[in-house]
C-alpha cells in the first residue's frame, strides 16, 4: 500500500498520448485508493454520520462527493450524457465551503448507507477507467480546453479532500477512529528552538502562470500580476507550540485588545482558551489531537491555528517586542520561497520539506527541515497570510468549474502557502492558490515577519465578469422599454398567483434573485434556484447585506460602478421569506418539493437535459399548483448538447418547435391555463448596446 503514498501531479504536455493516458491511469487509481484509504481511519459506519464539525457535512457526504465529481463535471463538460446514479449526483454534489447558501441542514438530507456508497464509488472508479482507455488523446498532451481537463480536475479535487477530509476526521471523537501505520505520525517531539527574525530582501515579483504551463492549476492561479516587494524580516522557524503557550499563558484569548472584531466574535461564541488540537489530561498535562491518536505535546511542533488567533498572537508579539510584527503577505510568501526553494514538484527527487506525504502524516518539529537559513518555508503545517484571495489580472473561470474561485473573492477568504504534511498534487506545487475562511481549521498554522509596510488588499467588491454583470443590470438595472422585465412578468402573472394562492414558491434559474424577492411579496416562502454560484452568491448577498455592486461596460475601454439595493425597490421587507440555494435543474435534490407556484427564468435554454426538468416537476408541486416557463428557446452548445435540444428541428419531416415539445412533454401532468404570450427581456452588454430576447410564456396548471 505505501506505493500509492508518494505522487506527484503529472506532467501534462506529455508528447506520447499512450504513455500520457498510462500515467492519468496510474495517478487516478492512486488518487482514489489512498483515498479510500483514508476513511479506512473511521472505526465504524456510524462515525459516518455524525458532524465533526457542525458548519460541515457529515463525512458521508464527503465519501460521496469526490465520486459524484467526476460525473457531474464529465456531464457539464458533455464528454459524457451518462448519469450513474442522479440522486446521489444532486445529494452530494454541493456544500463544502460553508458558504451561506450552503444546506446543512440535516432534515434534508436522507443519506444512503456507506456500503450503499462504497458501491457508487465503485462504480465510478470502473466508468472513470474505460473513459481513461476511451477518451481521444493526441500529441498536444492535457490542456486547459482539452476534455481530459475534466479528468484531472476530478483527481486534484479527490486529493484536495484527502486534506479537508483528515481535517474533520481529527475532529471526530477518538473513539470513532484508530491509527493505523499507513498514517504514522511524526515520533520526533522536544524542545522548541528559539524563534529569531531573519532579513529578506525585496525584490520585484511576478505572480500568476501561463495557460502553457504543463502543470494543472485551478482558474485563480492563472493570470498575471507584478509586485515591488521592499525589505523585510521573516521568523525563522513557524511558530511552535511552546512559543504559541506564551501568547496562551499571558492570557491571550481572554484579553480582546489582541482580537480584531471578526476574531472576538468567533473567540467569545466558541469560548475558545487555547487551539482547538490542544488538549489537558486528567493530570492537567498539555496533550495533542494527531488525526487519529492523543499524545503527550509536542512542543517543537508547528502551532495548529486559525488565520483569527495566528492574527492575535502577531498583535500580542508586536506589542512584546515592540516591533509591527504581522503574517506575511502572499507576496512577501513568494518572494521568501524563491529565495531558499528552486525546485518544485513534481520535479524534485525528494521533497525538501514535510509535504507531498513523502514523511510524516502529521506535522513535525519546526527545525527538522532546513531551507536556506529558514525552516518549512513549504510543507509541515499551512501557513496563513494577511492576504485574502481574489484574482490575477487576466483570470477566466474554467467552464467545467464555475464557482470553485469565485465565490471565495469575498474579502473573507485569506490565502494560506506552503502546504502541508498531506498536500499533494496541485496543493504542492508553488503556483497553487488556495484560501479558506479565517476562522476555518486547516492542517494550518504561521510565521510571522517585521515590516512596516501595509498589506494592500484587493477590495474588488463590484461584480465585473461579463457572464454575470448583464443579469445584474437586467435584475436591477434601468430597461430601454420602460418597466423592468421582472416586475413586468409578474404584474402578467397576478391572475395566476391569485388563482394559486401561494405559500411557497420557487424561481428556478434566479440569477441575483430580483422575481424571487418580488413574489416574495406575494408568497410566504420563496426559494430561489441557480446552478451557478456566482450567481447565487449576489442573491445572498442581496439578501444579507442589502445591495450589491457592479461594473457596468459603457464602451471600449470605460465602465462605470452601478448599486442596487433593496430599499429602491421597497423589497426589503420581505428578506425572510427568501433564501438562494445552488441547483441543478435537471437533477434536483428530492428536498425540493411541495410548491405551489414556479416560475422557471431562462431555465430550458441553458439546462444540459431540459427534458429531465420538465418531466420531474410534477412531482414537486402541490395540488392546483402552477408552472410558469418563461424561455427564448436560444440554444446554445455551450450549455445545452444538440440531442437534448427539445425543439427547433424537424419531426418526421415537419417543423418543431420547442412549444410544441413542451406540450407534448406536459400533458401528461400539466393542463394550458391559457395561450402563450411574449415578454420582451433586454439583456444589456454595454453603455448603449443592448441584446433583446423575446421570451415566450407559458402557464401551466398541474392536473389533480
Amino acid at each position: 500500500m505505501q506505493d500509492i503514498k508518494v505522487r506527484k501531479t503529472p506532467v501534462l504536455n506529455q508528447p506520447n498520448p499512450s504513455v500520457l493516458r498510462e500515467i492519468m491511469r496510474e495517478y487516478f487509481h492512486a488518487t482514489f485508493s489512498i483515498d479510500e484509504k483514508l476513511y479506512d481511519s473511521i472505526v465504524r459506519d456510524e462515525g459516518f454520520y455524525l458532524r465533526a464539525d457542525p458548519l460541515r457535512h457529515p463525512l458521508v457526504f464527503y465519501l460521496g462527493h469526490t465520486a459524484v465529481f467526476y460525473i457531474n463535471k464529465l456531464n457539464i463538460a458533455q464528454i459524457v450524457s451518462k448519469r450513474i446514479n442522479p440522486a446521489y449526483e444532486s445529494m452530494f454534489a454541493v456544500g463544502v465551503d460553508e458558504m451561506s447558501w450552503d444546506d446543512l441542514n440535516m432534515t434534508h438530507y436522507n443519506w444512503p448507507s456507506i456500503p450503499e456508497v462504497r458501491a457508487y464509488r465503485n462504480e465510478v472508479r470502473a466508468f472513470v477507467d474505460d473513459l481513461i482507455s476511451d477518451l481521444p488523446l493526441d500529441e498536444r498532451g492535457i490542456h486547459w480546453d482539452s476534455p481530459w481537463w475534466a479528468i484531472i480536475m476530478g483527481i486534484e479535487h479527490q486529493r484536495i479532500h484527502l486534506e479537508t477530509s483528515s481535517v474533520l476526521i481529527r475532529q471526530l471523537p477518538l473513539s470513532e477512529v484508530r491509527q493505523l501505520d499507513f498514517w504514522a505520525i511524526c515520533p520526533h517531539s522536544g524542545s522548541a528552538p528559539d524563534n529569531t527574525l531573519l532579513p529578506v530582501s525585496g525584490g520585484e515579483l511576478h505572480l500568476g502562470k501561463s495557460h502553457s504551463d504543463p502543470l494543472y492549476g485551478w482558474d485563480n492561479e492563472y493570470g498575471c500580476k507584478s509586485f515591488m516587494v521592499k525589505d523585510f524580516k521573516a521568523s525563522k522557524h513557524l511558530v511552535s507550540n511552546a512559543e504559541y503557550l506564551e501568547f496562551v499563558l499571558d492570557g491571550g484569548y481572554e484579553n480582546q485588545a489582541w482580537w480584531t472584531e471578526e476574531g472576538w466574535a468567533w473567540r467569545s461564541y466558541q469560548q475558545a482558551a487555547f487551539p482547538r488540537f490542544w488538549q489537558k489530561d486528567t493530570a492537567g498535562n498539555w496533550m495533542l489531537r494527531t488525526m487519529c491518536s492523543v499524545v503527550a505535546m509536542p512542543w517543537n511542533h508547528p502551532a495548529e491555528v486559525n488565520y483569527l488567533e495566528a492574527k492575535a498572537f502577531c498583535n500580542w508579539k508586536a506589542r512584546q517586542a515592540g516591533k509591527p510584527i504581522r503574517l506575511p503577505s502572499e507576496a512577501e510568501w513568494y518572494l521568501l520561497r524563491d529565495r531558499v526553494i528552486n525546485t518544485d514538484q513534481p520535479y524534485w527527487e525528494k521533497a525538501p520539506g514535510n509535504i507531498n506525504l513523502e514523511y510524516y502524516a502529521s506535522a513535525c518539529p519546526v527545525d527538522e527541515f532546513p531551507q536556506g537559513d529558514f525552516y518549512d518555508v513549504i510543507g509541515n503545517v499551512w501557513q496563513w497570510t494577511e492576504t485574502p484571495i481574489s484574482a490575477f489580472p487576466g483570470f477566466k473561470i474554467h467552464p467545467y468549474y464555475d464557482d470553485f474561485s469565485v465565490p471565495t473573492f469575498d474579502t473573507r477568504h485569506n490565502l494560506i502557502k506552503g502546504g502541508s504534511f498531506i498536500s499533494t498534487g496541485n496543493e504542492a506545487l508553488r503556483d497553487s492558490r488556495y484560501a479558506f475562511r479565517r476562522h476555518f481549521f486547516q492542517h494550518a498554522g504561521f510565521r510571522y515577519v517585521e515590516s512596516e509596510e501595509p498589506v494592500q488588499v484587493d477590495d474588488n467588491l463590484y461584480e465585473d465578469d461579463p457572464d454575470i454583470t448583464p443579469w445584474c443590470e437586467l435584475n436591477w438595472g434601468e430597461s430601454p422599454i420602460g418597466e423592468n422585465f421582472h416586475s413586468h412578468l409578474l404584474s402578467r402573472l397576478k391572475t395566476y398567483l391569485n388563482q394559486a394562492k401561494p405559500g411557497k414558491a420557487m424561481v428556478m434559474g434566479c440569477k441575483t434573485g430580483r422575481s424571487a424577492f418580488e413574489l416574495a411579496a406575494t408568497c410566504e416562502q420563496v426559494v430561489g434556484l441557480d446552478s451557478t454560484a456566482r450567481f447565487i452568491r449576489l442573491a445572498t448577498q442581496m439578501k444579507e447585506e442589502g445591495y450589491i455592486r457592479w461594473l457596468s461596460h459603457l464602451e471600449g475601454e470605460l465602465t462605470t460602478t452601478r448599486e442596487a439595493s433593496l430599499k429602491d425597490f421597497g423589497l426589503e421587507k420581505f428578506v425572510s421569506r427568501c433564501e438562494f440555494l445552488q441547483a441543478d435543474s435537471a437533477n434536483l435534490p428530492s428536498k425540493y418539493n411541495g410548491y405551489d407556484f414556479v416560475l422557471a427564468e431562462n431555465v430550458l435554454e441553458r439546462s444540459a437535459n431540459p427534458e429531465a426538468f420538465l418531466r420531474t416537476i410534477s412531482n414537486r408541486l402541490n395540488p392546483g399548483a402552477i408552472l410558469v416557463i418563461a424561455d427564448s428557446y436560444g440554444w446554445d452548445t455551450n450549455f445545452t448538447p444538440p440531442e437534448k435540444r427539445l425543439g427547433g428541428l424537424r419531426k418526421d419531416g415537419e417543423p418543431y418547435t420547442t412549444f410544441n415539445a413542451l406540450q407534448d412533454i406536459l400533458e401528461a401532468y400539466f393542463r394550458l391555463l391559457a395561450e402563450p404570450f411574449d415578454v420582451l427581456q433586454p439583456i444589456r452588454t454595454a453603455g448603449r448596446l443592448w441584446i433583446l430576447r423575446q421570451l415566450q410564456v407559458s402557464v401551466w396548471g398541474l392536473k389533480h
